[in-house]
């Protein structure tokens, strides 16, 4: 009797946990500020594979893939990195689950780029990931939000946006991280980005764009510790048509969350500069 009793108790309390979590989230659950707006403040990050290559793909041997006596093989420069430098396996991040629709051009370069990219990614050099590379990267990013304001600060490389809520015009100018101004449809955030400069990539994998580049971002809490993140992307330049790319980005819960400093310029002193000394050191890896 008291092993039925035992389990009608274990059954009840199972039956209640999976009732209290397949219910579902109400407006009332969200953080809010006085004016009755999300307040996404906070620390967030994404966990996927999109900075490798937003692009649906299986494992592959090494970043930068040169030809083999059968099959590829490691390029020279991340030859010896090994693991550290082969890339996960993604269903990619595209909304409908297909590739980025480049014209034939815009393919090849992107075939191209990934043939040389220890030279040519941006990442590498540690210039400002852009938008929307600068979500997915793999550091986390701040958002400082009040009535009036949104901004967020970005890990790498101290990247930093300012999503202006009251129109100020146009951009004057071109720019790594571009002119984001927002507006709200309902509790979602719509930041409409231009101004980007074309010298970004989207991934590791070659994915570049035009100046002619316009992505609108949507920022949708789904949970107070959950946003919905898309980005719909324009460039009549290299693309036949737009695309959107879709992901969570996680609230980072540690009691001791915060961003650290990764102001990588220094890093890369040596790469783009080391030739330049008096005595060089050795460049190659024999």
């Amino acid at each position: 009797m008291q092993t039925s009793v035992g389990k009608l108790t274990l059954a009840l309390a199972l039956s209640s946990a999976l009732s209290l979590a397949a219910a579902p989230l109400t407006a009332q659950d969200i953080p809010r500020l006085a004016n009755g707006r999300p307040d996404f403040s906070g620390i967030w990050q994404t966990l996927n594979e999109a900075n490798y290559d937003i692009e649906p793909h299986i494992a592959r041997h090494s970043l930068q893939m040169r030809e083999g006596p059968i099959n590829p093989v490691p390029a020279i420069p991340t030859l010896r990195m090994g693991a550290v430098a082969a890339v996960p396996g993604s269903m990619g991040v595209i909304v409908g689950g297909g590739g980025i629709p480049y014209t034939p051009a815009a393919r090849a370069l992107k075939e191209e780029n990934m043939a040389n990219w220890s030279e040519r990614d941006p990442e590498v050099k540690c210039y400002l990931p852009g938008v929307p590379r600068a979500t997915y990267m793999p550091h986390p990013f701040q958002i400082v939000q009040s009535e009036n304001d949104f901004f967020i600060a970005y890990q790498y490389a101290g990247a930093v946006r300012d999503i202006y809520l009251d129109n100020p015009g146009p951009s004057q100018v071109d720019s790594w991280m571009g002119w984001s101004v927002g507006s709200w449809e309902g509790d979602t955030l719509v930041v409409d980005v231009t101004g980007l400069a074309e010298g970004t990539w989207f991934d590791r994998a070659g994915s570049h764009h035009s100046y002619e580049l316009h992505v609108v971002e949507r920022y949708t809490m789904i949970g107070p510790s959950h946003i919905e993140y898309t980005a719909t992307i324009e460039d009549p330049q290299v693309l036949t048509e737009p695309f959107t790319i879709k992901m969570p980005i996680y609230r980072r819960i540690e009691e001791n969350a915060r961003l650290m400093d990764f102001r990588c310029v220094e890093f890369v002193e040596e790469l783009i500069y080391g030739e330049a000394r008096r005595h060089p050191l050795p460049r190659n890896i024999d």
